[in-house]
């Protein structure tokens, strides 16, 4: 029966394992096709197409660890909260180790890729736009400034290999005491500890992006949906309005040097300027023409009505994720243990939607597995709205803007840098949503509970299941190691829980500002893209 039982366990691991292969498949193709999507067709280079696609798959695939990680805790333990017959300690350990294992590997590669890989392929493109530097000269500048971010990285492990976890009890201990209790904690890490400080700082600059990005593109990605486009054909009539305008402008000032007197300086400005603005709408108007004469157009038009019932259905699903935040967020306020344990929940309770859903499509393998990667994808598609329209900036400058088919190579890493960073921030933002099931998943442990027996006149003693939380025992309920790379510091997680409220403030105020802003133009950022020719019309805003 034991081997059996074991055998069928073996079984539906591997299924598992062969469901995840085939989700790697899927986010390649996904990564291939969203990176050349967006990538400008006159500037596109392999090397920095590679690196794109590699470092968000790179991405995708850590979070899509997530629910594996998840499932194979759950999957020890029966729902009476029992360990199953082939869960032993060995079995337990070697799990929990190939998944500690995948992670260390996976975050290694994110940790080359943001300080090592993507800078040093962004410079030595950099480099390439002067003609007269040769490629051995860009590789050593290339270099040169990647060491840089290569020291960056260096210190970031340093100090998380060195930061206790745990402070000395004795109070009156000696500097030398403290300093041998520093390397003892360095010694007993085996890594663990910096690798998790290093990933920790980078998920607290995705932090950062997704309050700038994915807030603002959860409310403005479903109101552009629902709102549309301008009309290409008044937007036409308006353009060819301001043409006859400002040619009129322009022969009003010329007509003041026809008697061969020389334009004051003042009409001078002003007759360049007018030039300047008649080239620019002439521009628009081949544009314009060409996208109201495409089938494109007449395409989109017919996809309308679809596009709104996708529109309401994110704004509905950014609300669901909103109260469920919201929700998590409170409960951490009044029931947490406090900023020093990070905000570290013992038990549920205020229930949020998504924490109730999650542990229930779980017994359904792989619902909540789909759910997860749903949650992930919208993650994605709502932080590239939000680039989309506020663009890469630098502090008070504009460094890139994001345009499907018209996105420089240099702007493309930029977009996957920070696209990585957010889908890292993405893993604690699930635990803020649903922090039971991320720490984990269904399991049930057992708990004695005393009954009164009123036929034998005395106590009984039974044994129930209950929900694993942070108040259970250690022996009984076994945590993620998702939930062990996330919480190993807890000045972290108290960042991360002030950064949700600002996620909150961030979505309330870009939800206002994309209701009261009108339709998007058919041909936005057209007057102000220098990288599009006049010959090169395009049609992917519509």
């Amino acid at each position: 029966m034991a081997a059996a039982a074991a055998g069928a366990a073996s079984a539906e691991l591997v299924i598992g394992w062969c469901i995840f292969g085939l989700l790697l498949l899927a986010i390649l193709a996904f990564c291939w096709i969203y990176v050349r999507k967006y990538q400008s067709q006159r500037e596109s280079e392999v090397v920095s197409t590679i690196t794109a696609i590699f470092s968000l798959a790179i991405a995708l695939i850590t979070s899509a660890l997530l629910p594996v990680d998840i499932f194979l805790v759950s999957y020890m333990k029966n729902q009476n909260g029992t360990f199953k017959d082939w869960a032993n300690a060995n079995v337990s350990r070697q799990i929990e180790d190939t998944v500690l294992y995948g992670y260390y590997t996976l975050y290694s590669v994110i940790l080359f890729c943001v300080f090592f890989w993507i800078p040093f392929v962004y410079f030595y493109y950099e480099e390439k736009d002067d003609d007269d530097t040769s490629k051995c000269t860009q590789i050593k500048t290339a270099f040169k400034y990647t060491l840089g971010f290569a020291v960056i990285c260096a210190i970031l492990l340093l100090v998380g290999a060195f930061v206790p976890l745990n402070v000395p009890s004795n109070k009156n201990s000696t500097e030398w005491e403290k300093v041998k209790f520093l390397f003892e904690e360095l010694g007993s890490s085996h890594g663990l500890a910096a690798l998790s400080f290093s990933i920790s700082s980078l998920t607290l600059i995705g932090m950062l992006a997704a309050i700038t990005y994915t807030a603002y593109g959860m409310s403005a990605l479903p109101l552009n949906l629902i709102k549309g486009t301008r009309s290409a054909a008044y937007e036409r009539l308006e353009n060819t309005e301001d043409i006859e305008e400002v040619e009129q402008h322009i022969q009003t000032i010329k007509s003041k040097s026809k008697d061969g007197r020389p334009l004051p300086a003042r009409d001078k400005r002003a007759l360049k300027q007018f030039e300047e603005r008649l080239r620019t709408l002439r521009k628009r108007e081949r544009h314009l023409e060409f996208i109201e004469n495409s089938w494109w157009t007449k395409f989109c038009g017919a996809l309308r009505p679809l596009k709104i019932i996708w529109g309401i259905f994110f704004i509905l699903v950014a609300l669901l994720f909103v109260i469920s935040l919201f929700l998590s967020n409170l409960d951490k306020a009044l029931h947490s243990a406090g900023i020093d344990s990070g905000f570290i929940i013992f038990g549920a309770n205020l229930s949020n939607p998504l924490n109730m859903l999650l542990p229930i499509l779980q017994t359904v393998f792989p619902l909540d597995y789909i759910l997860i990667t749903i949650i992930i994808m919208y993650f994605i598609f709502t932080s590239m709205a939000g680039i989309r329209n506020i663009g890469i900036w630098f502090f008070w400058i504009r460094l890139y803007k994001i345009r499907r088919g018209r996105t420089r190579p240099q702007a493309l890493l930029f977009l996957c840098m920070i696209l990585l960073l957010i889908v890292l921030h993405t893993s604690y933002m699930i635990y803020s949503l649903a922090p039971q099931y991320v720490m984990y998943g269904s399991q049930n442990y057992l708990i004695e509970s005393n009954l009164t027996s009123s036929d034998h006149k005395g106590n009984s003693t039974l044994s129930v299941p209950r929900r694993c939380d942070a108040d259970a025992p250690e022996d009984q309920c076994i945590v993620t190691r998702t939930y062990l790379f996330l919480h190993k510091f807890w000045f972290f997680s108290a960042a991360y829980y002030f950064g949700n409220w600002a996620f909150l403030g961030v979505f309330l105020v870009g939800l206002i500002v994309s209701c009261c802003k009108g339709k998007k133009s058919v041909i936005e950022g057209v007057d102000e893209d220098s990288d599009i020719s006049d010959d090169e019309p395009s049609i992917h805003s519509v």
